[in-house]
Order: C-alpha cells, then sequence, then structure tokens
C-alpha cells in the first residue's frame, strides 16, 4: 500500500509552530488577569476570548476548559515558588538569612506572577475541595512547613526571641506577604528586593526608633 505523505514543512508552518507556545504563554497572562479581576467563578471563556481579541471557538484551539487554563496558571507559579524556595531551603543559611531570603523570593514571585497570587488567595479555599486542584492543599502544607521549622530553628538558636509564638508570627508573615498583590505593580517605583528589604526591616527591626542609653557622669 501505497503511504501517505507527510505536508511539506514550509517556512510559514515554521513560524507558526514556533510561535504557538509565546502564544500560548500570552493566552494564560490574559486569563490570569481576568481571573484575578473578576473572580474565577464569574470568569467565562468568551470573557477570557474577549480581553484576548480572538473568539471564544478559537480559544479551545490552545484549551480545553477555563479549569485547564486555571490549573495550568497555578501549577506554573507554584513549581516557580518551590524552585526558589528548595533552593533558599537546602542552601544551608542560619535562621535569619533563611527568613529573609524566603521573604526575598516570595516578593520575586509577586513580581512574576502577580495575578496568579491574587487566585491564589481569592479561591484556594473553594479550589482544594475539587480533585483537580488537590496539589494547593499539598503546596500549602509544605509552605507551612517551611515557614514554621526556620521560626522553631531560630527560636531553638537564640536567633528570634524566646517568647515567639511561631505559629502566630508565621501567620502575620504569611498574610501581610503575599497581600501585596493586591497593591504591587510590576516596573513600579520599587524592586521586589527592595520592598523585601524594607519588609524585612519592620519585621526584624521594628519601626519604633530605639531611645539611646543615657550615661551619667
Amino acid at each position: 500500500m501505497p503511504t501517505k505523505k507527510k505536508p511539506p514543512v514550509t517556512a510559514a508552518s515554521r513560524r507558526a509552530a514556533a510561535a504557538a507556545p509565546a502564544r500560548r504563554r500570552e493566552l494564560l497572562e490574559t486569563a490570569a488577569e481576568v481571573f484575578a479581576e473578576q473572580g474565577y467563578n464569574a470568569t467565562t471563556v468568551r470573557k477570557i476570548a474577549d480581553h484576548a481579541g480572538m473568539l471564544a471557538g478559537s480559544l479551545y484551539y490552545h484549551f480545553d476548559s477555563k479549569e485547564s487554563m486555571l490549573e495550568e496558571i497555578l501549577r506554573t507559579f507554584l513549581d516557580e515558588l518551590w524552585d526558589g524556595y528548595d533552593t533558599v531551603l537546602d542552601a544551608g543559611l542560619g535562621p535569619r538569612e533563611t527568613l529573609e531570603a524566603l521573604v526575598t523570593e516570595s516578593f520575586r514571585e509577586i513580581d512574576r506572577h502577580r495575578a496568579a497570587v491574587a487566585i491564589y488567595q481569592k479561591e484556594s479555599k473553594q479550589l482544594v475541595a475539587q480533585e483537580r486542584f488537590g496539589f494547593l492543599a499539598e503546596s500549602q502544607r509544605r509552605f507551612e512547613k517551611a515557614w514554621l521549622s526556620t521560626l522553631e530553628r531560630g527560636v531553638a538558636a537564640h536567633v528570634f526571641r524566646a517568647d515567639l509564638d511561631v505559629r502566630l508570627t508565621y501567620r502575620f508573615v504569611r498574610d501581610t506577604v503575599w497581600v501585596a498583590a493586591s497593591w504591587y505593580r510590576p516596573g513600579g517605583q520599587h524592586s521586589p528586593e527592595e520592598i523585601a528589604r524594607q519588609y524585612l526591616s519592620m519585621v526584624l527591626d521594628g519601626i519604633a526608633v530605639r531611645e539611646q542609653p543615657t550615661h551619667s557622669l
């Protein structure tokens, strides 16, 4: 039997293949912004397509559902977050240096994935009930363990105060860092590293001016 001839690879087909991953990333970025602004339940495929300047049917060429888009957005964010966190945790730093590096990495991730962070904050409690998004609960457990163990290490090493409530401190740090996604805009006046330095200065050193000791003659 004669074999089917493969269609010739043309310059146009090569350009289309090369452009596909870039277009996919653009669509995910658009979807992330729409999910973050309007909420997951209120967002339809048509709304995403409208913001992307295409027909809803054309969006299905790249993704089979809005669920698959959201899953890829969150997995991409969390995979990158854990690449950075694992590098910090494996570096053998002291507890204070580890805390500083984790905070800095967190602000870098907000800079890279601001919309994904906002979605994670708003939607994760609802999403974890779905089997498809079970990876969110696992990430939350890893996240809590990493931060609590760092704080506990610091207390044991007398780097952090002995009376520190580590779980309360963890919640405070977690919430005050990630809420930055609601106001931070990439390309603004301050870099993520600068924001991290200011934040760490307030958390670790406080904001009140320390009184200088008086010396009697």
